[in-house]
């Protein structure tokens, strides 16, 4: 397939598409292209107006961990820009309204409302012995409710949790379901005691991140607010039309965070899916298009458009050819490199995430395995940062051969690890991308230049 670079027909957008390989034809092909967009600010504001943005802050914490928040809250909301909406919400049965204590479901900052909040959160209510607390799906829930009334450009949930309120979850899913598009999510953990697993899952499928925070939390929620104001476009679709032998439509986004998105098909347009996104800074972000398609109508050896892919008004062509069954393609392409290394992050990451929890469940030859698999990865695609997780839990005595040797650790100490490997924000990929080589005449082998048709030697018709 082509590497297909677009212009623009507004400023600000670039879209890039690589194909994988040319695939073989059979009832369910696989098509994998990398897509990346860059997006750059082109004159916009540096920062969005604070006015623009409504954050909840809800703080799901039990009484015996209120030093974790004590002076961290007051720190934070004393921080606050000015206009911007903010709630707070403390703990108990269910999520508790803590600020603005009147009427009003929502406050907008300046520097006496500041400092009447940061007063209140120094007697924020916490769980305390009792009913047990109703978990993560109340506060989303609850975040729904209030945020998805706010007519503002950016609404965001964060969340900070010490496990406390964590149960079976059987509603979880249901209110993430009813809150995609409605807002996005941070999660700060906090103590020791809380499970990465939900995090994860309230991180991803809200578009945000999930860390832990020993110390610094009002830093961190600082920096989560600050974040948002460097949002240029806050939601912006990611549309793919497919041609009719395409059954199958999945994109996943690989940096900067690590997530796979959902797609909606278009009503009356069966052909047609649009991908929400968010949080649209300036700078690039990587996806992997995976396209399942049947060849029995297809003719062989021919390029075929598969899916267009549209961002913001710009669009780029995913092309490909099916091979003759018992030929192989006659080069390797351009974008295949790019593909790959998507793939063998994803399966880096994944590695590094189940040897952790695996080395928390105390099934250690499954941890030796995942992690020697993930260090060999890193080696590979130079990611230091796993190798240095590694090397928190084992001693790596060769990287590049995958040979770790496990140590006695505390299984509570893994918690932020694993969070680090399935949330962790990573930047571009820094592979170059070059263009795909020009066609090759089938019969002389002479190379000609991409817009070529016809070989310059023989005078044959290029394919």
């Amino acid at each position: 397939m082509s590497s297909h670079t677009t212009r623009p027909p507004k400023p600000g957008i670039r879209l890039h598409v690589d194909l994988g390989g040319d695939p073989r034809p059979h009832r369910s092909a696989k098509i994998e292209a990398h897509l990346r967009v860059d997006v750059a600010a082109d004159g916009a504001p540096t920062d969005l107006p604070a006015v623009q943005l409504a954050v909840m802050i809800a703080v799901d914490v039990a009484e015996s961990n209120r030093a974790a928040v004590r002076h961290a809250l007051p720190a934070a909301l004393r921080a606050l820009p000015d206009r911007i909406s903010f709630t707070v919400l403390g703990s108990g049965p269910e999520p508790v309204r803590c600020f603005p204590r009147d009427d009003d479901e929502w406050a907008v900052a300046d520097q006496n409302v500041r400092r009447r909040a940061a007063f209140v959160a120094g007697s924020l209510p916490l769980h305390r012995e009792g009913p047990r607390p109703a978990g993560y799906a109340a506060w989303v829930a609850g975040a729904r409710a209030l945020l998805t009334g706010r007519p503002v450009s950016v609404r965001h949930l964060v969340l900070i949790t010490d496990g406390s309120s964590f149960s079976s979850e059987d509603r979880l899913e249901e209110e993430l379901d009813a809150c995609a598009g409605q807002f996005t999510c941070d999660v700060f953990a906090v103590g020791v005691d809380w499970k990465p697993d939900p995090l994860l899952k309230l991180a991803e499928r809200l578009h945000g991140t999930a860390e832990f925070v020993d110390e610094g939390l009002g830093r961190a929620i600082t920096g989560a607010i600050q974040r948002l104001r460097r949002v240029h476009t806050p939601q912006l679709p990611i549309e793919v039309t497919v041609r009719p032998s395409v059954r199958q439509v999945s994109l996943a986004e690989k940096t900067p965070r690590p997530h796979r998105l959902g797609g909606l098909p278009e009503s009356g347009r069966p052909h047609r899916w649009s991908f929400p996104t968010y949080q649209w800074e300036q700078g690039r972000r990587d996806y992997l298009l995976t396209l399942v398609a049947d060849s029995d109508a297809d003719p062989l050896e021919t390029e075929l458009q598969f899916a267009m892919v549209s961002i913001g008004g710009v669009h780029a062509p995913v092309t490909a050819r099916w091979h003759h069954p018992e030929q192989s393609p006659l080069q390797e392409l351009a974008g295949a490199d790019s593909v790959r290394t998507l793939n063998a992050t994803a399966r880096m990451r994944s590695a590094l995430r189940r040897g952790l929890i695996a080395l928390q469940e105390n099934r250690r030859d499954v941890a030796l395995e995942r992690l020697g698999q993930a260090a060999r990865l890193a080696v590979r695609l130079d990611a230091e940062w796993v190798l240095d997780e590694i090397r928190t839990v084992a001693d790596v005595e060769d990287a590049a051969g995958g040979r770790v040797r496990l140590r006695s650790v505390d299984a509570g100490t893994l918690g932020p690890m694993i969070l680090r490997a399935g949330s962790r924000p990573e930047g571009p990929l820094t592979d170059p991308v070059t263009a795909r080589p020009g066609p090759r005449c089938r019969g002389c082998r002479t190379p000609a230049g991409s817009e070529a048709r016809y070989c310059i030697t023989c005078g044959e018709k290029l394919l």
